[in-house]
């Protein structure tokens, strides 16, 4: 008889437990959609996207609705960049595999269907949209960079309107591998990174005495019209990675993935660049990617070799990130092994989120508004897709969104 009574108690108790997670579940209020990009199922060879759905409160992930737990197919077996449209409708995914960037439109759901594409001469390496959705940018090749302006009509991509050579100064038949690619806020410039595998080739031969890094810039109105700034292009260490501009269109940071080490520069008012005074910055080891808060307070860095990610506060008045948060690791801030892209949340500017190439995950963080630092969501990291490669985000719901007024 005992024996029934403790038998009728565990079924209450976890009967109990079933019924608090349906109500919890009831609770959850999504205030983003997250998309990660990568190479597909563990069993499959094919790329993939998944949609998940942000939670409020916790910053926890769950597929989204509609999407049926099944990752949309990208176009591609390899895709590296993703951007979204700034009215959140549409979604870009850079192929590498297939020299494509595709055309998705993101419906109330998440779901995503395929619209249109362009198909590039080189594989495609990262990808931008101006503010106005006026503009698609394209960096792209191996050994030879191109940066190339796609008009945008209504989400759809039209035809090229502008292309430049990335090639570095003083040496233009040196092989330049291009990385990044950012525009400014007020959609006056674009920014690109590469670096001169001519002068940096660990493990191999060099060729050149140049300046391994580099980042060119460009006046480009809403039209896409590229035009060189003065003294673009800019020294950018060895091995620029990746890039942000802060949106208020002041400050444009650079990760330097060879030198351990964060390049602060000041936006002059025709769009040039100078160095930050006291730059640069001590990051961890092997940065890869650099996300800004949508208030412009805080920047993030993920260190690839390290698995972490690095917090910087931001001096508003000078755009000097402060060594002050926590930039040295520890429990608070571990990623699953080699995050490759990083985003923070725009709907609330709570959560940050990186994609983890070999943890074949997501590992989550609650930012704090205050102080910038970061501690992990709970249940982090949440396993994806295979090498997990690009990652992007648009808000969700009736709400109001985090902004900065420059």
């Amino acid at each position: 008889m005992k024996f029934n009574k403790l038998n009728q108690l565990f079924l209450a108790c976890g009967l109990g437990l079933i019924v608090a997670t349906l109500l919890s579940a009831c609770q959850l209020v999504t205030i983003d959609y997250l998309f990660v990009a990568g190479s597909g199922a563990k069993t499959s060879s094919t790329g993939g996207i998944q949609v998940l759905a942000v939670d409020s409160q916790s910053g926890a992930l769950r597929f989204a609705a509609g999407t049926d737990k099944t990752p949309f197919d990208p176009g591609g077996a390899s895709p590296v960049s993703m951007a979204t449209s700034t009215d959140f409708a549409n979604l870009y995914v850079a192929n590498a595999d297939t020299n494509t960037v595709v055309h998705f439109a993101i419906a109330t759901t998440g779901a995503l269907t395929q619209k249109d594409k362009v198909t590039l001469s080189a594989p495609p390496v990262s990808i931008a949209i101006n503010q106005a959705d006026s503009v698609l940018y394209v960096v792209s090749g191996t050994t030879s960079a191109t940066l190339t302006a796609y008009s945008l009509s209504s989400g759809a991509i039209g035809n090229a309107v502008a292309t430049e050579s990335l090639t570095i100064p003083g040496f233009a038949s040196d092989l330049a591998v291009p990385t990044h690619v950012a525009v400014l806020p007020n959609n006056s410039a674009v920014y690109a990174t590469v670096y001169d595998q001519s002068s940096y080739n660990p493990g191999g031969t060099t060729t050149s005495t140049a300046n391994p890094g580099w980042l060119f810039g460009f006046s480009s109105p809403s039209g896409g019209a590229l035009t060189p700034l003065p003294d673009s292009p800019y020294r950018a260490g060895v091995k620029p990675s990746a890039l942000v501009a802060d949106p208020t269109n002041r400050f444009v940071y650079v990760t330097d993935f060879a030198s351990n080490q964060l390049i602060g520069y000041t936006v002059n008012s025709t769009g040039e660049l100078s160095f930050l005074i006291s730059g640069p910055y001590k990051t961890a080891n092997e940065p890869s990617a650099v996300a800004i808060d949508p208030r412009g307070r805080f920047l993030y860095v993920s260190d690839a070799l390290d698995s972490q990610v690095s917090a910087y506060a931001i001096d508003l008045a000078t755009g000097i990130p402060s060594l002050a948060v926590n930039t040295s690791g520890g429990s608070t801030n571990n990623t699953d092994t080699q995050p490759e892209a990083i985003v923070v949340d725009p709907a609330l500017g709570r959560f940050v989120f990186t994609a983890n190439f070999l943890g074949n995950s997501l590992s989550g963080f609650r930012l704090n508004p205050t102080t910038g630092t970061l501690v992990q969501t709970q249940a982090t990291p949440y396993p994806t897709l295979s090498k997990p490669s690009a990652v992007a985000c648009i808000p969700h719901g009736n709400h109001s969104l985090e902004t900065t007024t420059p």
